[in-house]
């Protein structure tokens, strides 16, 4: 592949991975419950999502999206039930993100284990039945017919995933520098976060395949 073609296929991914979705709300909301540091280990579950969800695609399960109006449906509800479900969650929460106590912070931020942090980012990645659908869009204006396939799928997935941790580390930086004020508003914070998970959700099962 041409660096040329490369940094073309960065550009894109960074404006695909800088555009607020799912993913990029997840660790924002996680670096303010349990911390910025801990966060990495929800970006990392998206990012294996990323390798799972691009990796289908390369086998033809964005084909199968585009073709099957039940396996679409089927996908996207699921989708839309997770993201609904992590917008109800957060809604309905009534704790302070930033506790001044620092002992009961650090407790409250134990409370989540590193692995249910990336089972959350997996799982948000893994049912977005949008992110096969670009990948199988996306990866075929860069692939090379007569390379081999698997080492170009390495390269574009990686690129991609390492675009997608740098769009979630400015983001949870960027918040780091205003959470005192979003933790004096925490209620409000919670619905603006669970809500926008929920309109996600809603906007997951208007979307419609191809034979639509």
């Amino acid at each position: 592949m041409a660096l040329t073609h490369w940094l073309f296929f960065c550009s894109v991914s960074l404006l695909m991975c800088f555009t607020p979705g799912p993913a990029v709300l997840l660790a924002v909301s996680n670096s303010m419950d349990v911390g910025a540091r801990r966060t990495v280990f929800s970006s990392m579950g998206s990012s294996a999502g990323i390798f799972a969800v691009s990796g289908l695609a390369m086998i033809g399960m964005g084909a199968i999206l585009a073709t099957s109006a039940s396996a679409f449906l089927a996908m996207k509800v699921v989708g839309a039930l997770y993201l609904a479900w992590l917008g109800v969650k957060r809604w309905r929460s009534n704790e302070a993100l930033i506790n001044n106590d620092a002992g009961q912070a650090t407790t409250q931020r134990r409370e989540r284990k590193n692995w249910q942090l990336v089972a959350q980012g997996l799982g948000v990645s893994l049912t977005n039945p949008k992110a096969i659908l670009f990948f199988s869009a996306l990866f075929p204006q860069f692939i090379v017919s007569d390379m081999p396939l698997f080492t170009q799928y390495l390269l574009l997935t990686t690129t991609f995933a390492v675009c997608a941790l740098i769009s979630h580390a400015f983001y949870v930086v960027l918040i780091s520098m205003v959470k005192q004020h979003v933790a004096a508003r925490a209620k409000l914070f919670n619905r603006i976060v669970g809500g926008t998970f929920i309109a996600l959700g809603l906007g997951l099962l208007t979307t419609r395949s191809k034979l639509a």
